[in-house]
């Protein structure tokens, strides 16, 4: 899906979603969705880092950290990731979006996050 969006020899800029929930559970990652304001207010994700993409200039986040970007279908978040690796974080982006994220996170499967 959409792997024309990522430049060629970063192919490590993207995670899976059972390792970004393996990595969230051991606080070893945090999630930035880059989604505009009023995507925001049609459904939002409380355990998520809400930053607009517009506005990744503007904010700091742990470096210590992976930084898993995120929209809900990996159109624009390929590319934060990538402005987010040249200001220095170990970002990535969720592979297949919110949008799968939610899709897994149904039902009794939203316990496999700890949040």
């Amino acid at each position: 899906m959409h792997e024309f969006a990522t430049p060629s020899g970063n192919k490590d800029i993207k995670i899976d979603l059972d390792k970004f929930i393996e990595l969230f559970n051991e606080n070893k990652a945090i999630l930035v969705d880059i989604r505009m304001p009023f995507e925001v207010q049609v459904w939002s994700i409380p355990f998520a880092i809400h930053i607009p993409a517009d506005k990744l200039d503007e904010v700091k986040l742990d470096k210590n950290k992976i930084v898993v970007v995120a929209c809900p279908t990996q159109n624009r978040s390929p590319f934060a990731a990538m402005y987010l690796k040249q200001k220095g974080y170990n970002a990535k982006y969720l592979e297949g979006g919110l949008l799968n994220l939610m899709s897994k996170l149904k039902g009794g499967e939203a316990k496999s996050l700890k949040v």
